[in-house]
């Protein structure tokens, strides 16, 4: 997991102070081959076909994209899944994603150049060695990244690439609002949040000029209607999914046992 960052003081680390350096050079990542042999690529081992994806509702598709291209062995719901969830460009424009060639291709090629660029190859075999491997255990199904990697990596300049972002909260306005501001961003990336609002005061306690605390729950359902507003993942204009957020309370906290006080 990662952890955003709180709204304590901290340090605060910018882009520019983050420098990329190789500490001992002799040392790489050392990449062998195992599923593919040198001067083939692994695209060219394995059987493809043009297909349709289509997903079926009410009254019209929910979703529908003709000729693509994928493994033969890959299921229709694999299909289904990843030409609506993970293939970038938007609907019926050139830029548009067709084949698992394509998505597989923009995310290692991407991956690649980021480990020639930092270092991590000692050679130009080993950064080839790395790319081929990469596309033969995707290409197979053998492992997967996570949806944002999917959604961003090699469509985003700098691309969100964890799958879930942990965040801290003060018992002030400012900080919870700012709360919501940087669970949206992280929302429309394609990932998920979590955060524990027991600091925040229950319904019951007073404030210091008068009157009673919102309370920790009331945040969560403004939280968990602003999350339903935000596609998240859909960056090319197609909304991907509904983001993935949990909001949890320590068991002395005044507003646990109110409705809707599990999870936003």
């Amino acid at each position: 997991m990662s952890s955003a960052e709180g709204t304590t003081a901290q340090p605060v680390v910018t882009d520019d102070d983050i420098v990329n350096t190789v500490v001992e050079a002799a040392r790489t990542c050392g990449v062998k081959r195992y599923f593919t042999i040198p001067g083939r690529d692994p695209f060219d081992e394995i059987e493809w076909e043009i297909r349709d994806a289509y997903i079926p509702g009410k009254d019209k598709p929910v979703f529908e994209q003709k000729g693509v291209e994928f493994p033969r062995f890959w299921s229709q719901t694999a299909t289904n899944i990843v030409a609506q969830k993970y293939f970038r460009g938007r609907m019926s424009s050139p830029e548009r994603e067709s084949s698992v060639r394509q998505m597989i291709g923009r995310v290692v090629d991407t991956i690649t150049v980021w480990g020639r660029d930092g270092g991590y190859f000692a050679t130009d075999e080993e950064a080839e060695t790395f790319e081929a491997e990469l596309k033969a255990i995707l290409v197979n199904q053998l492992a997967s990244f996570n949806s944002p990697v999917w959604f961003n990596v090699g469509f985003e300049e700098k691309p969100q690439c964890s799958a879930c972002f942990i965040f801290s909260i003060e018992d002030s306005m400012e900080s919870i609002l700012d709360w919501i501001r940087r669970e949206g961003i992280i929302f429309r990336g394609g990932s998920g949040s979590g955060i524990n609002l027991s600091k925040l005061r229950s319904s019951a306690e007073q404030l210091s000029k008068g009157g009673y605390a919102s309370g920790p729950v009331s945040f969560m359902r403004g939280a968990d209607a602003s999350a339903g507003t935000i596609k998240s993942g859909g960056q090319d204009g197609h909304p991907r999914r509904r983001p993935p957020g949990r909001s949890g309370l320590h068991l002395v906290q005044g507003d646990r046992g109110e409705e809707g006080s599990g999870a936003s």
